[in-house]
């Protein structure tokens, strides 16, 4: 029997708006005299969503902001009600759902342990045997009688990160916090999940939009997408899928201003980025472990002696991958006021397939930025087979290997 059952869930929000005085007059009037109400607008953040997870199973659940995957955690914790449809939860439940949830702040962090645990109907006794190993996770040994009201938004995530991991709840739901915290934190919360997954064979919701994570400790993945589950099955098609769905979303905003992060000083007054093919033409892909041509194209005010520049390229989440300068070839060039081109060649561009951005740096002779423009051309990097995945989960850099069996 699964341990979480939802059936044909629905959960609708009214769109709040003010309404005028005439409107508020007429619905009035309507009501009055038995006639239909003009009704406001309504959004279904959840639409007839049904599955089932099994005891043990370690379910991601991923989509981009909006999709309802908050909304879904809330229900299953109890902290929503549905608006149609029912959810069937067997078990206990220690719900991490956003910062603070589930932690009292006029309360010492002490006295919220056992809070929490009475909520989980945990005895005192078995709490006063864990109050050590909690407060030694959360780091908080120091502040632990201290009012939650006084720690920052890190120590809570701390406190409540140890007490729903500490606790002995038959499903664990996890909303975005694992990254919390220093680096070191950071380490401890994926150690303490993996043991929970491995270990104890504990019942985990996973939320993150850190789907490489999502990936590695899920065997199962559900992608939701405007209220509904897109695709629910193993964890690197399901996670393949996402990257596809974002790739092509960037792909299709890529000619936008409002994806492009520019600092300038004036001297350039426009700039524009190509990527060029074999035959000297514009393209918006190359081929995984093909060349990458960068054509920069710009305009000065005012002339530059000796500029350097530096054109480099970084994923969609601006994790910088190439960047190379013009100051190796140890050249002395003038540029006057008007139009210029430059080029930039890597014979072998060794990223995986996916979608990237190119930056662009020009720096004086004083070492002074005139321009320092990123995501100013997206482009793609396709597989060399139709199977192969978008993105790979386990590698970053394509390189070229010889292989002895």
């Amino acid at each position: 029997m699964p341990i979480i059952e939802v059936n044909h869930l629905t959960k609708e929000y009214q769109l709040g708006h003010i309404t005028s005085l005439k409107q508020t007059a007429l619905n009035m009037l309507r009501r009055l005299t038995f006639q239909p109400v003009q009704e406001r607008e309504r959004f279904k953040a959840l639409n007839d969503v049904s599955f089932s997870i099994d005891q043990g199973e370690v379910v991601g659940i991923i989509g981009h902001n909006g999709a309802g995957k908050s909304t879904l955690l809330k229900h299953l914790a109890n902290i929503s009600k549905p608006t149609k449809g029912n959810v069937i939860v067997r078990g206990s439940v220690a719900p991490l759902i956003e910062v603070g949830a589930g932690v009292n702040p006029e309360l010492t962090g002490r006295e919220n342990i056992f809070l929490n645990g009475a909520i989980l109907g945990i005895p005192k006794k078995i709490i006063q045997q864990k109050l050590d190993e909690i407060i030694d996770f959360s780091e908080l040994e120091q502040f632990i009688d201290t009012p939650v009201k006084r720690f920052s938004s890190g120590m809570t995530v701390k406190l409540g990160f140890s007490i729903a991991t500490s606790m002995e709840a038959d499903i664990l739901i996890v909303d975005e916090v694992l990254a919390v915290g220093d680096l070191a934190f950071q380490r401890k919360c994926f150690d303490r999940m993996e043991e929970l997954i491995k270990r104890q064979g504990r019942t985990v919701l996973l939320v993150s939009h850190n789907i490489r994570q999502v990936e590695r400790m899920c065997s199962r993945v559900m992608l939701l997408s405007h209220g509904k589950v897109l695709q629910d099955g193993e964890s690197h098609s399901t996670c393949d899928r996402f990257y596809q769905i974002s790739n092509q979303a960037i792909h299709d905003q890529k000619n936008k201003n409002s994806s492009k992060r520019i600092i300038s000083s004036g001297e350039v007054q426009t700039i524009e980025v190509e990527v060029l093919d074999l035959q000297n033409k514009t393209t918006d892909s190359i081929i995984e472990g093909g060349s990458l041509r960068i054509k920069v194209r710009f305009t000065l005010n005012q002339s530059l002696t000796n500029p350097e520049f530096h054109i480099g390229t970084h994923t969609t989440d601006f994790v910088y991958l190439t960047g190379e300068s013009s100051a190796v070839l140890g050249q002395n060039h003038e540029y006057s006021m008007g139009t210029h081109e430059i080029e930039q060649i890597i014979p072998f561009y060794p990223l995986v397939p996916g979608t990237y951005g190119i930056r662009v740096a020009i720096i004086d002779q004083r070492g002074r930025v005139v321009f320092h423009g990123e995501s100013l051309k997206y482009f793609n990097v396709e597989a060399k087979t139709k199977d192969a995945p978008l993105q790979d989960e386990l590698r970053l850099v394509a390189v070229p290997v010889q292989w002895t069996l």
